[in-house]
């Protein structure tokens, strides 16, 4: 299964998540993306110039890659696998230190009212130190795809991800 790994804010092409969908034997593209130097509508058009090059079967983001995984599968209708994902990112990323303008994510906010929440999965870090807007996740998604893991913190590798990616991945090819 060919699949478009979104990293996130601070974060690198070789996340968590990208190594262990390599490990299932997934064909994983993972571009780097340098969030602070470009803008979200920047960032959206990169993405799907990817998109239509690679023509990935699933979306997964980590953190703010969530988001653009999220609004990336409520505008092409393309399943979404989501990690610790920062839907609101208007509101953390000026915490983490983000200057840039967050005019364009509240655009792109809207977008979510569009998502298909049968085609997204979520795994959520009940102990995330960075994201507190998880409840919103839950809200939003209300499937029993997006799973809370008592433990879990904001790293992927805090998380059971390939559990999540096996359940999530078998189930698209059943």
């Amino acid at each position: 299964m060919k699949i478009l790994n979104i990293h996130g804010y601070h974060g690198c092409a070789e996340n968590s998540a990208g190594k262990v969908l390599k490990q299932l034997g997934c064909e994983v593209i993972s571009p780097y993306i340098d969030y602070d130097s470009q803008t979200p509508e920047e960032i959206l058009e990169y993405l799907e110039n990817i998109i239509r090059i690679y023509s990935p079967e699933v979306i997964c983001g980590t953190s703010l890659g969530g988001f653009y995984a999220s609004v990336l599968s409520a505008k092409l209708n393309i399943y979404a696998m989501l990690i610790n994902p920062c839907l609101m990112p208007f509101l953390h990323l000026p915490r983490l230190g983000y200057k840039g303008d967050i005019k364009g994510f509240i655009s792109a906010f809207g977008i979510l009212s569009d998502i298909n929440v049968n085609k997204v999965s979520a795994i959520i870090g009940e102990n995330d130190e960075i994201i507190d807007s998880h409840d919103f996740t839950g809200k939003l998604l209300g499937n029993e795809r997006c799973k809370v893991i008592p433990d879990g913190k904001h790293s992927g590798a805090t998380l059971p991800l390939k559990d999540f990616f096996t359940e999530t991945i078998s189930s698209l090819k059943a």
